[in-house]
């Protein structure tokens, strides 16, 4: 039986090699998109290439992390062939792209943006380099009217779901988004992996530290990030 792993990086915009690699040495058939150029708005669900690995492989795995974790959660909830979800840093919502005070949706399906969660614009950061945290649970408060249209509804998702989450994630709160979506789930097979120290980007056996994307804080430390991405590595390999 083989296994593809479309696997999506967040909004750095740079196919993760790195992790990549360490797939592939497990033997899985990996495709790493480069899946937006500038913009994260109104992309469409239909354009990930999922077919292609359906088209070569018995099981069907998307891995995602951060903007990426958004765009494979809601992958699970519209396409049947998705035996497995791993969602590293998610978010229990779908956020738009803000551009100029515009804000549109990341995500369209057939052809109709998705309804999202605005950003508050009265909100800024109070730290250097900035934690965008307060910002994610100020737009929640304020919007809140929006949050349950733009709730990702990971419930329909049947299949097998891995949520990976640091407590010291400065991007947005991963770990209370993690738990929102496993409580949606029930009795559908989810497993949530967290470690209080580690930040926004988890490095699993064999990795090493990222870099590149916006000048923001990420939190954790080299430590604590190996830390969670080794306790969450052997429920990536059930998964897959």
């Amino acid at each position: 039986m083989t296994t593809g792993v479309l696997l999506l990086h967040g909004s750095s915009g740079t196919p993760d090699l790195d992790r990549v690699r360490i797939l592939e040495a497990e033997g899985y058939d990996v495709v790493a998109p480069k899946w937006f150029d500038e913009t994260i708005s109104e992309i469409p669900l239909e354009s990930f290439p999922l077919d292609e690995l359906a088209a070569c492989n018995d099981r069907l795995v998307v891995m995602g992390v951060s903007r990426g974790a958004e765009a494979a959660l809601l992958l699970g909830t519209v396409d049947p062939r998705i035996d497995a979800v791993i969602a590293i840093s998610p978010s229990a919502y779908v956020w738009p792209w803000n551009h100029g005070g515009r804000q549109t949706s990341a995500w369209t399906w057939k052809g109709e943006p998705l309804p999202f969660v605005p950003f508050d614009p009265s909100w800024q950061p109070d730290d250097d380099p900035p934690s965008f945290t307060g910002w994610y649970r100020q737009s929640l408060r304020t919007y809140g009217a929006n949050a349950e249209a733009a709730r990702i509804p990971a419930e329909r998702f049947a299949g097998e779901l891995l949520l990976i989450a640091g407590g010291d994630d400065q991007v947005w709160p991963s770990v209370d988004f993690a738990e929102e979506i496993a409580e949606t789930r029930d009795d559908l097979p989810t497993r949530t992996v967290t470690v209080a120290a580690a930040g926004h980007r988890p490095l699993f056996p064999g990795e090493q530290p990222k870099s590149g994307g916006q000048r923001m804080a990420r939190g954790g430390s080299d430590q604590a990030d190996r830390e969670l991405g080794a306790f969450a590595w052997r429920d990536v390999l059930r998964a897959c």
